[in-house]
């Protein structure tokens, strides 16, 4: 990390200084490729919303709850492509059984207490994995999102996006070791082509729905990328207040 602090490159560019504070009440979802550098942004931006006063609440997907983190271990272990593959039907099910059950634990009681809800992905993980990556028609998931979710959609998906030679370079197989006994979890291992359409697949999103989703470019240092999210950021929460 830079000698620079969080809070100073939070206010480059002319954003406002004052926009971390705003974030209560509010859901947003960190979301891209894998080896894309969201998780390092997750954890400096609640460090600058704790800084201004701003309660987190930090949750995964899959998991996040006691349930959420049993389907999780099922829909990410290896094992299971080598026994018999997760019908893709069933995959996008069981992401959704684990997304319902936090919105009813964690998600809604957050909101209505204030909180910033930060999600380490979500239904935008879902519309670009196992949609434009495995080819379920997008009206499929969405049908099945809208009984999970129960109207509580994000108020904004930040999409970090990569090309495939900086996600590959960054993804270190000795911290997924800690979690699988395996160099790769059982989404990481697909190949590149799938992984070129699960990028797309989160560009479209945000084409689709520019209101609702902030890509940022995820390539150069961590610095960079932090700055520019921070921009990006600071004019959706002034949209959010423009609002009402």
């Amino acid at each position: 990390m830079s000698a620079v602090s969080d809070d100073s490159l939070a206010r480059e560019g002319g954003a406002p200084a004052d926009w971390p504070g705003k974030l209560g009440g509010r859901f947003v979802v960190f979301d891209g490729p894998d080896g894309s550098g969201k998780s390092t942004q997750f954890r400096r931006l609640v460090g600058l919303a704790e800084a201004a006063g701003v309660t987190v609440c930090e949750v995964r997907e899959p998991g996040g709850t006691h349930i959420g983190e049993e389907i999780r271990k099922v829909l990410l272990d290896a094992q299971h492509e080598e026994e018999a593959p997760i019908d893709l039907r069933c995959e996008m099910l069981l992401f959704m059984a684990s997304r319902a059950q936090l919105i009813a634990q964690r998600v809604r009681p957050a909101l209505a207490r204030g909180e910033l809800v930060l999600a380490d992905r979500f239904i935008s993980s879902t519309l670009a994995y196992q949609g434009a990556g495995g080819g379920l028609p997008v009206e499929e998931i969405i049908a099945v999102g809208k009984v999970a979710l129960q109207e509580c959609w994000p108020d904004l998906v930040v999409v970090f996006d990569v090309d495939a030679a900086t996600a590959r370079a960054r993804m270190n197989p000795l911290l997924r070791g800690q979690e699988f006994d395996t160099d790769q979890d059982r989404m990481e291992s697909k190949g590149d082509a799938f992984h070129r359409k699960v990028r797309q697949g989160y560009l479209d999103q945000a084409t689709n729905d520019p209101g609702h989703y902030l890509v940022v470019d995820a390539r150069g240092e961590e610095d960079e990328v932090y700055g520019r999210m921070c921009a990006g950021l600071a004019e959706r929460v002034k949209q959010f207040t423009d609002k009402g």
